[in-house]
Order: structure tokens, then sequence, then C-alpha cells
């Protein structure tokens, strides 16, 4: 059953923001200002867990032992609990197919998580079911000797057909939620390709790893003027016009067009070198379609670069 707490404003608590007021011993509130005489209700949401439940639900795994295994995270899916997201993640996931012999060191609300990636971004995964093999993985992690490459489609051409990034990331001096490019940041290394460029519109990327910031990828493209497509946060200051069809077929994606389909390591526990790749899901290469079809009604210049699939 829900509680819920009152409190009443009292003539010393008058014109104090709402959230310091309610912030007093077992209060909690908004930032607008108080008055006196006026009465404030609090509902208390349910209790939860404190830990992640298992929840069953269909993984795609690409391979798998006692000590590891590794999987497609489709887009959409939540990594591990965080505000907003309780349940319904993939640690929910790997809690019901895994057991409760996954790793812990990365805490109670990650067990097994080594890496990440975000919500809207689809790709290669490793899981660690057991603290040795987590800090074998760990370890290659924070080396940089995890191999990792990306598909990404963009707004707008990078200036070369390859090319190094290689500014230091840190978090938005504004927004807490976005990181940016700054000196004060850490040093961050990102290497492209450009796999097919759709005129001056798009572009389709293989973006690798040297380090693994926050963001990376979507910070440094930004700081050539790309906006990986579907990105509402990194999203360019400038953008060609483009068709009414082809802005449906975009607000329709519903997710970022970045897919990590290449994963590589050594085995923490057997020393063997394993790598794996994954190609994105179709409605990359239906959006790709779709831009190939702008450029061609636009009269662009079309041009392929490098292998025809990731």
């Amino acid at each position: 059953m829900r509680r819920i707490l009152t409190a009443t404003v009292g003539p010393d608590d008058a014109g104090q923001r709402l959230d310091k007021f309610l912030a007093a011993p077992s209060r909690l509130g908004s930032r607008a200002r108080v008055k006196p005489g006026q009465r404030y209700a609090v509902h208390l949401p349910e209790p939860r867990p404190a830990t992640p439940q298992p929840e069953p639900r269909p993984l795609d795994i690409v391979y798998e032992d006692e000590h590891l295994l590794v999987l497609d995270k489709p887009a959409g899916l939540v990594v591990h609990p965080a505000p907003g997201h309780a349940r319904g993640t993939l640690v929910n996931a790997l809690l019901a197919h895994c057991g409760p012999s996954l790793s812990g060191i990365g805490g109670v609300l990650r067990p097994g998580i080594v890496h990440r990636l975000d919500k809207d971004v689809s790709g290669l995964l490793v899981v660690a079911k057991h603290d040795r093999a987590h800090v074998g993985l760990a370890a290659q992690f924070s080396v940089h000797r995890i191999e990792r490459a990306y598909e990404a489609i963009t707004w707008g051409v990078p200036p070369r057909p390859r090319g190094s990034i290689d500014r230091p990331i840190g978090r938005h001096p504004r927004d807490r939620k976005r990181m940016a490019a700054l000196e004060a940041g850490k040093r961050a290394l990102t290497h492209y390709r450009v796999l097919e460029a759709f005129g001056a519109l798009a572009a389709r990327l293989e973006v690798t790893l040297a380090t693994g910031r926050t963001h990376q990828i979507r910070v440094h493209l930004a700081t050539l003027g790309l906006g990986i497509i579907g990105d509402p946060v990194y999203r360019p200051r400038r953008r060609p016009p483009i068709s009414e069809g082809l802005r449906r077929h975009v607000a329709g994606f519903g997710r970022i067009a970045l897919h990590a389909f290449r994963l590589g390591f050594e085995h923490p526990i057997t020393g063997e070198r394993l790598r794996f790749e994954r190609a994105p899901p179709a409605s990359f290469q239906e959006l790709c379609a779709r831009l190939r079809a702008e450029v061609a009604d636009s009269s662009f210049v079309n041009h392929t670069c490098g292998r025809s699939n990731a």
C-alpha cells in the first residue's frame, strides 16, 4: 500500500523553495515557493526490490561458454537498471538466463556488465559470468585492447574518405546529461572510414574506437559537423533540406543509426583471441536505400567507398 506523508508550511518556512522545504527530514518536492498555511501531500511509491529480478526474454546470443557470453543487443533495450528503468533491462534478462552466478564486480545493479551500449544503439556486447572473467575483460578495456567497430549513418559527409579524431572528451559544462569535446577532458581517439556517401546529404561510416569514452562516437562526429541520424541529443546545427517522404522515414526510424558490428578480445580464461561480427538490422539497409533514392531525385552524385556490407 502506498504511504502518504503530509507537511504544513509554518511561519518560519515562508518563502523557502518547495524542494528545500520538503527536503527537510522526510520531505521531497519541487522548486516552487511555499507560503504559510499551505499543506502538501507526498505520495510515496510502492517499495521495490533492492536488487534486479530475473525476467525471461529472448536473447540473441552469438557466443557462450561457462565464463562469458556475447550477444547482439537490440535498440530500445536498456543495459542495466537505472532511474526510470527499474525493470525490463538486459540485466533482468541475463539473470533469468544465467542465474545468480553473474559477476558482481559491476555492483548490485550491473551484474556481469563489463561495458555498455546506449539504449537506442544496437550491437555486440560481452558479459562476464563470474568475477575472474570480469577482471580479465575489464583489464583489456582499461588498456584499450578490445577491438570495437561500429556502423553509423550520419547527416553530412566527412571532409576526407578516412581520418582520425583525437579530441579529449568530458562532461558538458552546462548540460550534465551530455558530453563535449573539452581540453580538460580525458583523451579520446576515434578512427572513421566512409563506406558510402549519399551526395552531400549523408554518409555511411565505419567507426573504430581506440578509447572508450561516454558518447565518444557521437561527440567526435559532431566536431566534424556530422550528426548520427536519429540522435536527438547531438544534432547538427544545419541539415540540407529533405523531401517529406524522407522526413517521414527518418521520423519512423525510431532509433539512433549506430550499430556495434564488430567485437574482438582475448578470452579472459583461455587466452584465445575471439572476434565476432554481426551486421546492422535490416532497417539500416532500408534507410540507406531511402537516402540513395533521395540523392537520385535531387540529382546529387552518389558513390561507394569500401565494403558494401558491415
